[in-house]
């Protein structure tokens, strides 16, 4: 399992402690209010119900996958050969291991992206909790959201799932419980509560709209997308990551929403993409400054930074300066949350929005239309001989713009850079914006392109990184 790290060392799982048994919750019908325990015998109940109606929806899921070595300098070398032979150049096998969670009777299978990751050809292999195993088809992958969704081959019989919870519902508090596989050993449950909710601040996940459920249930590597489950046995979210100094686990933990993982879901079962939503407008975090200088009672909430003529925001009414505070009434903390909630409503959905215009509350209503689609000359490979060669760049238009949590507007920006061309030599990196080429405003790839024809031995060039310009002279 591979981790990644922020401040801390981040995990692609999660983690927590174990529940104190006196904070446990008496098992109520579903019409029931939430009790603390008020006697011995409600502090002994037991949560093997639950367990017993979750497991045999959770699995392991084995990914084997080929990549081919890279070729050594010396691999052609006769000398060389004679002693090491034909190593270099030859497939190289890799194991990973994970979770997953059967969420339809017919076979389909929630994980995270980062699971099924790999490089070449991969096998999928899912063992359910009675040790059947099947192999798995890849059907939906979304790595900025860390969402797959697999198919079983061959179930022919109903199979055991579970059912998707309604996350919005869930408060911190309520108990929890976290199945998978950590480190191999086998399924396994751990018990905890729900720690925090719409959390988005914590240095894991590349999409603009993620926001995570935080947790105690003590989840560590091997128990990525598997599953966190509520005491009806319901499904609040996929186990994803968690904080750690050591790589085990610490007490937080994160999960994806199953609100979230829903539309993932429906997008499998439909053969349809997920639908974008389109905002058209820009969104900031409201921070301490922010919140003075609007006189704003809480440092929270989404500041709109600009609106596109012509989009929905603009068409709402909504005006660069107001506050995003509320969406259908639900609190938002920052502008990953905002756009969560406007996601998870889904195109085609109206969402109310609550505003600070000037010291004023307001409400406007929000049509929720998908982001218009990305043209075959909105994203190109530039080549050649001048700086942004091996650079592939995208004109910032409304699909590009909020897929990368940007002000949509004129301009080329950086997507992907090649290791080996001269674009990673200068230094480019993915999001930067081309802002100017031999003194020339950039305004399009078209334009770009145009001005790229023109051979110079030097080259002065104008980027936009984090806000700044950065002004570079290159060779030609």
């Amino acid at each position: 399992m591979t981790m990644t790290k922020t401040k801390f060392a981040v995990g692609l799982f999660a983690g927590t402690t174990a529940v104190a048994a006196t904070m446990l919750v008496l098992l109520q019908p579903a019409d029931a209010q939430r009790q603390v325990p008020v006697s011995r015998q409600a502090v002994q109940l037991s949560f093997a119900p639950v367990v017993r109606a979750a497991k045999p929806a959770v699995v392991n899921v084995f990914v084997k996958s080929q990549s081919r070595r890279r070729a050594s300098p010396l691999s052609e070398d006769p000398f060389f050969r004679r002693f090491f032979g034909d190593r270099f150049g030859m497939p190289r096998v890799q194991n990973s291991l994970g979770s997953g969670v059967i969420v339809s009777d017919d076979g389909l299978v929630v994980t995270n992206a980062h699971v099924i990751k790999s490089r070449g050809q991969a096998e999928i292999r899912v063992v359910l909790s009675d040790q059947r195993q099947f192999t798995a088809r890849v059907l939906v992958q979304d790595e900025k959201s860390d969402i797959a969704i697999l198919k079983l081959n061959g179930a022919r019989e109903r199979l055991p799932f579970l059912e998707l919870a309604n996350s919005d519902a869930i408060e911190v508090g309520d108990l929890v419980l976290a199945i998978g596989n950590p480190f191999g050993v086998g399924q396994t449950v751990t018990s905890g509560i729900v720690s925090a909710l719409a959390r988005s601040r914590v240095g894991i996940g590349n999409s603009n709209s993620q926001v995570f459920i935080q947790t105690d249930a003590a989840i560590n590597p091997g128990n990525s997308g598997g599953a966190l489950v509520d005491m009806k046995g319901r499904l609040v979210g996929i186990n994803t990551a968690i904080y750690s100094r050591s790589g085990g686990s610490n007490g937080i933990g994160f999960a994806i929403p199953a609100n979230l993982v829903a539309l993932y879901v429906k997008s499998a079962a439909t053969g349809r993409a997920v639908a974008k939503v389109w905002l058209g407008a820009g969104l900031k975090d409201v921070d301490r400054g922010i919140a003075d200088s609007l006189g704003l009672k809480r440092v929270a909430g989404a500041l709109v930074t600009n609106v596109q003529r012509q989009g929905p925001a603009a068409k709402a009414g909504l005006r660069a300066g107001d506050v995003i505070t509320a969406v259908n009434d639900r609190l938002v903390a920052d502008a990953r949350g905002a756009r969560y909630r406007l996601t998870t409503l889904g195109v085609g959905k109206s969402a109310k929005l609550g505003i600070l215009r000037r010291g004023r509350v307001r409400e406007i209503s929000l049509d929720l239309v998908a982001v218009p689609k990305i043209t075959r000359g909105d994203v190109g490979l530039l080549t050649g001989e001048h700086p942004f060669d091996g650079a592939r760049v995208a004109n910032t238009v409304p699909a590009v713009a909020e897929e990368l949590g940007i002000d949509a507007g004129d301009g080329v920006i950086v997507i992907d850079i090649d290791r080996d061309g001269y674009a990673a030599a200068i230094g480019l990196r993915p999001r930067d914006q081309i802002v100017e080429v031999g003194g020339r405003k950039v305004t399009s790839i078209a334009g770009l392109q145009r001005l790229l024809r023109r051979r110079a031995d030097v080259w002065d060039i104008a980027i936009r990184r984090n806000g700044r310009v950065l002004r570079l002279r290159v060779a030609g």
